[in-house]
């Protein structure tokens, strides 16, 4: 049998492939396979379809679709006891997502029938389980959701009947932090439209390659910038994005943690518009630096390091000026920690996570220089192409 590779065997669904399973699939591009090695690969976490585990060796696959076998096991998706509610009142729930999970299943496959599709449950669908628990104990003890308004119908939802959650904003499954739903209609339109108009406030913490000043990135996200990634444009074309860097800690030349502040939130900005400076985001696979900069990750980051830390809106019902900060989470802690070590011996310069840069404009890295406008222009509010709705 064709052994998978130290990284992975790639495999890319044609026209021809659409509709097999994914075990006869396997056993036609992996030369020798058994149906029973097949059928053990699948079930054991061996096989990811578009980077999400599978274990329905039954499933009928589609043109387009990416399978990946890995020479290891891959870990156990997170499940509903590794979401921790920082929030919860009748209109809105506040969590923190731990990376690996998707925040919500992709438009096309939510009408599928559950074999086929990804094995993994995403946020939005473990969530209400998770609010269940929470009212349920809340009744024991008596309690009303804190700074909640007069309680409501959701309150009084039986076992039976799930409260349900509305997603209005995601951020990418291998990112861990903050995210907002909303758990009725008129709080999710209000919400949807602060993230339509950038009201909201979000910072996040990033660890990238290479040394990294303050700066502000500022380009023209497309959907497709002519290799079916996203990207930014040459010109005008494509939604206007910005991006505000502060470096928290150097270490040394080869790697930097910075603070990221998004002033609009089109999806992928901060991978993209980092990618593009030169300096990934450490574990990044899909976005590049530019042609011509030799930039080899050696962070060994086991996923994408990145990190939704802070999170404030208005609440929908009440008016209030919501902020939360979530702290890095264990493996991000660790990867700093051994970043320090590569390093010892030079001193990084080191900024509390909230603060803000004292460096003049002009001291600013070259990934402000490329695309900073002298004056400029208002964002305004679109539907199209941002993360509260295009993962």
């Amino acid at each position: 049998m064709m052994k998978p590779k130290s990284t992975g065997t790639v495999l890319h669904v044609g026209r021809s492939d659409a509709r097999q399973t994914l075990a006869g699939f396997l056993r036609a591009k992996l030369e020798g396979a058994s149906w029973s090695r097949i059928q053990k690969l699948v079930r054991s976490r061996h096989v990811m379809i578009h980077g999400n585990i599978c274990t329905d060796v039954a499933r009928r696959l589609q043109e387009g679709e990416v399978v990946k076998v890995l020479p290891e096991a891959a870990v156990a998706p997170p499940r509903a006891d590794d979401v921790r509610v920082v929030h919860l009142d009748d209109a809105v729930v506040v969590v923190e997502k731990p990376a690996g999970l998707t925040t919500t299943r992709h438009a096309e496959e939510r009408d599928w029938p559950a074999r086929r599709r990804q094995v993994q449950p995403t946020l939005d669908e473990l969530l209400p389980a998770v609010v269940q628990r929470l009212l349920d104990g809340r009744s024991r003890r008596g309690g009303a959701p804190r700074g909640a308004p007069p309680r409501g119908g959701d309150e009084r939802v039986g076992p039976r009947r799930l409260p349900m959650v509305r997603a209005v904003h995601r951020i990418d499954r291998e990112t861990s932090g903050l995210l907002v739903f909303a758990r009725t209609v008129p709080a999710e339109r209000i919400l949807a439209e602060q993230f339509r108009a950038h009201t909201t406030k979000r910072r996040y913490l990033a660890i990238c390659i290479g040394r990294v000043e303050a700066g502000t990135i500022i380009s023209h996200l497309l959907r497709d910038r002519g290799d079916g990634r996203r990207g930014s444009s040459d010109g005008e074309e494509g939604k206007r994005s910005v991006t505000h860097v502060v470096p928290v800690e150097h270490f040394g030349n080869d790697f930097t943690l910075v603070e990221c502040r998004l002033e609009t939130g089109r999806t992928h900005q901060i991978r993209i518009h980092l990618a593009e400076s030169g300096h990934p985001v450490c574990g990044e696979k899909v976005y590049s630096a530019p042609r011509g900069s030799e930039v080899v990750d050696r962070s060994q980051a086991v996923r994408v390091a990145l990190h939704a830390a802070d999170l404030g809106f208005v609440h929908p019902v009440t008016g209030e000026d919501l902020q939360f900060s979530s702290p890095l989470p264990a493996d991000i802690v660790r990867l700093i920690k051994r970043l320090r070590g590569l390093s010892a011996g030079r001193r990084g310069v080191r900024r509390p996570p909230g603060g803000q840069s004292d460096a003049p404009a002009a001291n600013a890295s070259p990934l402000a220089a490329d695309h900073r406008p002298a004056e400029p222009a208002p964002e305004p509010a679109d539907d199209g192409d941002d993360d509260h709705l295009d993962d």
